[in-house]
């Protein structure tokens, strides 16, 4: 889902009105350590992995994803602190993880001399708790003083505590919040804007904070002042500090989603909040030499749609009503901004036409906007990886299907970069190429796709070809080195397919709204053609072709394996969405109103029950045996989904296979060793529904 402040809370899952309990008879299975709904999943899972972890070739697989999601030469994800490099590092010795920083001249070097800021393999030992990483806001300049956020087993839900990062201590009588779906930031050393569930109705229908509250040091929670307050049927109030190069804070911005993509804008700089004059399609993107830039998702006045425009914080302070803004790049049809990141004075701009990457800096000079492209690899994913209000430094990564990933660290004044990592190939690329296709759809648009797969096999519709897309929230999916893919299934003859099908971001807000809502099925249309293109080209044929969707694309390959079993005999529906007609009850649901609609309103039940899955199961197709597989600690996205999909195929004598596991929350790889489990564990299925 799209990155926001994500939370939830478990509202109407217990009870149920009679009519839907007579109507649904597996809503028990929504009662996560439900007695009933546990023994259900251990039988279930007793099943599955007797299905899979007794084929001689899990093994190989599960050995060969731990090598490579463990390696110890992988490269150190960077990010910039206290004027060196942080990195967290996980490999099999420190599975939850080991935050650690440098300089950034050791980090560019071969060999990083490290120190240790915090392992939370110790400290998940001596508390024994299961704590998953979940990140830190530090205080600049120094950024000495952290709040660290940990997870109990990968939640969304999270227990923030101050930390020294000087002395590797967690502070006496600090800072601490405990669990829950919250935010928290620092307006000074002594005082925290935090946004959480304070009792009462306090958080939104959603499950998200609206109400922002400032605490300080030494005083009861209790008695935190409250500095704004939203609406509950709003989506979330989610702050963003303003600070300048020198790290001073000059204003909070607070954006008050009222829906998954409209947001009111508010500036607290004075005794009461200040709404800003922006439409509802606006997102914040960054804030550099004191112009605070905003992106547009509708078109608004002289400005089109997918415009990055800039505000002077000076005027927005002095009248938000008459602030006027300049223009510092308007997209064309076929490109899409996939990222911004502000420097000490420059905007970095990370741009895809027809789903190739590239990276601008973009400089403030008298009003306007100046430009220029760093020199990166092309045909590639390019992406910004780390930068800095304190410098002009940056690190950016690309990478390709075929093509691992590389490093750069770049000077953004000076519009220069110089590659200083290189990950080592994971599986051998050399057979193989990359094809970008485009697919038409039902009602006639073009649908680009890329096909990796081998030069030497003919064109004979008998490649066993893994699909996937996503197809929701603006995500794009771009050209990215993935080893499980490449070692588990390239290597053994498999294709790989990746569609950018509507519903994405890979060319701007319009490629996004023409799937939105009513239009939903245009995604799944998308999905479909390229399916039947891959068969009218003889790339692959529907007994070897098979799909992967996780989260929203579980909503996809649910969708697509109920409207169109013929093109397909395999279905990974991992982390899913299925009934779309509940999706709104369960967590966090009623935050993504805005994508789907509401299925209490009869107008948008009548779309929606259209395709949801769950209700669109019948007697008498034959479909594809899905490997149906979710998370016991997903707090996103409800358990319940993919346990009642799978009840429902048990009901009607349809096969299917089903995991869940206990731990790794929403993205599900938060812990290596799992991971390569969960990866040894999707393989052996593709394998036996492809290639066998």
């Amino acid at each position: 889902m799209r990155s926001v402040f994500v939370a939830s809370v478990l509202t109407g899952v217990l009870s149920a009105p009679g009519a839907l309990a007579a109507e649904d008879p597996f809503l028990w299975l929504e009662e996560v350590q439900g007695t009933r709904a546990l023994e259900w999943v251990r039988t279930q899972n007793e099943k599955t992995l007797a299905a899979l972890e007794k084929d001689p070739r899990f093994e190989t697989f599960h050995k060969e994803a731990l090598e490579f999601l463990t390696a110890t030469d992988r490269i150190p994800t960077p990010e910039f602190r206290a004027g060196g490099v942080d990195n967290f590092w996980q490999d099999a010795a420190n599975p939850r993880g080991v935050w650690r920083h440098t300089s950034v001249d050791s980090y560019g070097g071969p060999a990083p001399q490290w120190k240790t800021v915090l392992d939370v393999d110790a400290l998940s030992k001596a508390e024994g708790a299961n704590w998953i990483w979940k990140g830190h806001e530090c205080l600049p300049p120094a950024d000495a003083r952290c709040l660290v956020r940990l997870s109990n087993g990968g939640k969304d839900a999270v227990e923030v505590r101050e930390f020294d990062a000087t002395t590797g201590k967690f502070v006496d009588g600090g800072f601490r919040l405990p669990e829950g779906k919250q935010s928290s930031d620092w307006l000074d050393a002594d005082t925290l804007l935090v946004g959480r569930d304070w009792g009462g109705d306090t958080l939104t229908e959603s499950g998200y904070a609206f109400v922002l509250k400032h605490w300080r040091r030494g005083t009861p929670l209790a008695q935190a002042k409250e500095v704004f307050r939203g609406e509950r049927t709003d989506v979330h109030g989610s702050p963003m500090m303003l600070r300048d190069a020198e790290g001073q804070l000059q204003a909070v911005l607070v954006n008050r989603a009222v829906t998954f993509f409209e947001s009111e804008f508010w500036l607290l700089d004075g005794a009461a909040p200040v709404r800003l004059s922006l439409p509802r399609k606006t997102s914040y993107q960054g804030f550099v030499q004191g112009q605070v830039v905003f992106s547009l998702e509708e078109d608004w006045g002289r400005f089109k749609q997918g415009a990055l425009l800039a505000f002077p914080l000076a005027a927005l302070k002095a009248d938000a009503a008459s602030a006027k803004p300049a223009l510092v790049l308007q997209p064309g049809p076929r490109q899409a901004i996939d990222g911004v990141a502000a420097t000490r004075s420059t905007l970095l701009v990370n741009v895809y036409e027809d789903v190739k990457g590239a990276l601008d800096v973009y400089t403030p000079v008298g009003g306007k906007w100046t430009r220029k492209r760093l020199d990166l690899p092309k045909n590639a994913s390019v992406g910004i990886t780390a930068t800095s209000s304190a410098h002009d430094r940056l690190f950016v990564k690309s990478q390709g299907f075929l093509e691992p990933t590389a490093l750069w660290l770049g000077d953004a004044s000076a519009a220069t970069v110089k590659k200083v990592k290189s990950q080592p190939a994971r599986f051998d690329a050399s057979t193989h190429q990359v094809e970008q296709f485009w697919a038409k759809s039902k009602d006639g648009t073009r649908v680009p796709y890329f096909v990796v797969r081998s030069r030497k096999r003919k064109a004979d519709g008998g490649a066993p070809t893994l699909v996937h897309a996503y197809g929701g929230f603006q995500v794009s999916k771009t050209p990215v080195y993935q080893p499980e893919v490449g070692k588990l299934w390239l290597e053994r003859g498999g294709a790989y397919v990746v569609a950018n099908i509507r519903g994405g971001g890979e060319f701007g807000p319009r490629w996004h709204q023409a799937a939105l809502r009513e239009n939903r099925q245009r995604a799944f249309d998308d999905f479909a053609a390229v399916m039947e293109d891959l068969v009218r080209r003889k790339i692959s044929s529907p007994r070897r072709m098979g799909i992967y969707g996780r989260s929203n694309g579980g909503v996809l390959t649910s969708v697509s394996m109920t409207q169109r079993p013929d093109l397909m005999n395999a279905a990974v529906i991992e982390s899913p969405l299925i009934d779309m007609m509940r999706y709104h009850k369960l967590p966090a649901g009623a935050s993504w109103v805005g994508e789907y609609g509401n299925p209490e309103v009869p107008a948008d039940a009548a779309f929606i029950s259209k395709y949801s899955a769950y209700q669109n199961l019948k007697e008498g197709v034959r479909y594809p045996k899905p490997y149906i597989t979710t998370n016991m600690k997903d707090d996103r996205v409800h358990p319940g989904h993919a346990r009642k999909f799978a009840a429902r195929l048990e009901a009607m004598e349809l096969p299917y296979l089903y995991y869940e596991n206990t731990d790794g929350g929403h993205s599900n790889d938060a812990d290596p060793l799992l991971n390569a489990r969960r990866w040894a564990l999707h393989s052996v299925y593709l394998a036996q529904q492809l290639m066998d």
